[in-house]
């Protein structure tokens, strides 16, 4: 794991781990620091921008999700499991491809900033921190160790659940399109059903090996059991728990209701005795 696939020597970023490491410490250092910066600051609104950024990384995740799957196509991959030098020249694509899903989450670092920026810091969770510190740095290893083979399939769900991420954010940026939009909700599950597809598909190298790292695929199973449990975690809190709040609510003012009609009523009859007594 010391040698670095020849096959990547020289590309941007891969020769040395320093610049990725070096890129997820600032990303730190401004999740950290940027609120306290904004904290006492107009939030800005950004609006222009995030249409723009979300486009373009709609289009670079269609992109990336079309060119995986005809690169697995191309190289006839096994999906039970695919070693990382029999696919031909299918392979130097799939590697070609898989760079620019590793640079792009770089870029994805612009998510959390522009949270920062607006001042939505309550999005900024350990969740989202976790996953995008994180994700740079396990494919800056893949790319210089496993560059294609079995590395193909995660990759291929999460740019196709990244159109639907992407598209979704880059319309909710424009305030008209905002009513129309109603399938935040599956995202989240589509995203839970991803890792519970790659850990199947990572299981399956495991069962019935192939020239493939074994080691590679034990660490994909295990980071996929984390963020299932810190999404499952997040879709629980941000959807069940708003249902029951809303259901609590509406209970609650029925009941407001009803006792005011009873308070009225009571605060009535006391009302007319006080009269008949005043009377008699």
């Amino acid at each position: 794991l010391f040698v670095s696939d020849p096959r990547v020597k020289g590309w941007p970023l891969l020769e040395n781990y320093t610049p990725t490491f070096m890129f997820s410490v600032l990303y730190l250092l401004i999740v950290w620091l940027g609120p306290k910066y904004m904290r006492n600051k107009q939030p800005f609104s950004c609006r222009g921008i995030l249409v723009v950024y979300n486009l373009g990384l709609t289009l670079l995740s269609l992109y990336m999700f079309y060119e995986l799957v005809t690169g697995v196509l191309e190289g006839g991959y096994n999906f039970f499991c695919q070693d990382t030098h029999s696919g031909g020249e299918a392979d130097m694509k799939i590697i070609r491809v898989l760079w620019w899903y590793y640079f792009s989450k770089l870029i994805e670092f612009m998510d959390t900033f522009f949270f920062i920026l607006r001042k939505n810091n309550h999005q900024i969770t350990v969740l989202h921190v976790y996953h995008h510190a994180t994700m740079l740095n396990i494919w800056w290893f893949v790319m210089n160790w496993v560059p294609c083979g079995h590395s193909y399939f995660g990759a291929t769900l999460n740019s196709f659940i990244h159109v639907l991420m992407y598209s979704y954010y880059g319309l909710s940026a424009v305030p008209a399109m905002r009513p129309y939009l109603w399938w935040k909700k599956y995202i989240t599950q589509g995203q839970l059903i991803q890792f519970v597809l790659t850990i199947f598909q990572t299981s399956c190298g495991v069962v019935w090996p192939c020239a493939f790292p074994q080691g590679w695929l034990y660490f994909q199973i295990s980071y996929m059991i984390s963020l299932i449990i810190l999404f499952t975690n997040f879709y629980i809190q941000t959807y069940n728990k708003k249902a029951s709040s809303r259901r609590k609510e509406y209970q609650n003012g029925s009941t407001a209701t009803v006792n005011g009609y009873t308070n009225s009523f009571s605060s009535l009859e006391n009302n007319v005795k006080q009269r008949k007594q005043r009377k008699d």
